[in-house]
């Protein structure tokens, strides 16, 4: 593995520089898989699909100079500052999963032989002592994965619940110490210094491998930047929809849908949420379903031989419709099933009984068919 080094620089630079560093060596550095490490001022950075306004406290963060950008990967609101490691990892892997999987296991394993007892859990978390220390997204361009996470080392928490969530006091004491129960920085971990462990990853990971990015590579990352930091990609526009929706599913993440609609037939489809795109949103799957009729019959039989895991990770075809439509209707009991209790005497007995001294049975709340 490589370690990428970027030229320094007096001027500050932010998160669209190295977001565009990642794409560029991506796109154009193929030879070997590729890492660095960097570091931002307080900023909070959105996943690709995640709506601001859901999000983040905006004004809080313009008042106070925490700055507003938007990744590429998926997954969701991630507050960074000084006291955050920002880990690239660039590979050639064929699977996103397979990729994604063995990233944060690297990591992980990295962080083991410092001395810090570190694990992957749930579906992108490092943890430490059962609280997470770091969190990983992914996005994936043709043949080729970008993965990159943040590792919390002395993070302002307090900041933190302040720029995610609404500015009232009560709010954030709350939010903080809630923080506080999940997550937990590596310094209350390890008695290495920051420096120090950028030093001891770099090394376990890359060993002398470097590649110095040269004047060249600058202007086409400069290129890629421009494209980044521009209020279009951060901003962007808010979706229309006539209908909306929105599901939690484990090992998915949490996926709003916007559906603009037309005599019930969709005419657009927006997905927003902290789920990790792998395949083509757009063309994949948004463009099977336009001129769709909306009812669960017809876009089941669009998404036929669609494989959904593909485009949204772990996320399956049944998951989808029941995003859209809900649970699935329940089938009608068959007439065999359908037997009257009320006119078997033993049942009349007993139920005059439970009344009498106002009993409780789950017979009668469940109205079970065989409580005669």
């Amino acid at each position: 593995m490589t370690y990428i080094e970027v030229p320094e620089t007096s001027e500050r630079r932010q998160l669209p520089f190295y977001f565009a560093v990642e794409e560029y060596v991506a796109r154009h550095f193929t030879n070997d898989e590729y890492f660095f490490i960097w570091q931002v001022e307080p900023t909070v950075m959105l996943g690709r699909n995640q709506l601001l306004e859901n999000e983040i406290n905006k004004d809080y963060c313009n008042q106070h100079g925490v700055h507003i950008f938007r990744r590429k990967s998926g997954g969701g609101c991630v507050y960074a500052d000084g006291g955050c490691l920002q880990f690239s990892y660039i590979t050639s892997d064929e699977s996103v999963n397979f990729a994604f999987d063995r990233y944060i296991r690297l990591v992980a394993t990295v962080l083991q032989k410092l001395g810090i007892d570190a694990k992957s859990a749930g579906r992108n978390d490092i943890t430490v002592d059962g609280k997470k220390v770091a969190g990983t997204a992914f996005y994936r361009i043709p043949g080729r994965s970008v993965l990159h996470n943040t590792l919390l080392f002395n993070t302002n928490l307090e900041e933190l619940v302040r720029c995610i969530t609404p500015s009232n006091e009560k709010l954030i004491s709350k939010g903080v110490e809630s923080v506080r129960q999940r997550v937990t920085n590596l310094c209350e971990c390890t008695k290495l210094t920051k420096d120090e462990l950028i030093r001891q990853v770099r090394k376990q990971l890359c060993g002398d491998m470097v590649r110095l990015l040269t004047a060249e590579d600058m202007a086409g990352v400069a290129e890629i930047e421009r494209v980044f930091a521009s209020d279009n990609f951060v901003y962007g526009n808010n979706p229309k929809y006539t209908v909306f929706k929105k599901l939690h599913t484990e090992g998915v993440g949490e996926i709003e849908a916007h559906v603009e609609l037309k005599n019930d037939v969709i005419k657009d489809l927006n997905l927003t949420g902290d789920y990790f795109l792998i395949g083509d949103l757009d063309q994949e799957l948004i463009g099977r379903l336009r001129n769709v009729p909306f009812n669960r019959e017809s876009v089941a039989t669009a998404l036929n031989g669609l494989d959904m895991s593909s485009i949204i990770r772990n996320l399956t075809t049944e998951r989808f419709l029941r995003l859209l439509f809900g649970r699935p209707p329940h089938l009608a009991k068959p007439e065999w099933l359908k037997i009257s209790i009320a006119s078997n005497r033993r049942y009349v007995d007993t139920k005059r009984v439970i009344e009498l001294h106002k009993l409780h049975t789950i017979c009668t709340s469940g109205r079970c068919p065989t409580q005669s």
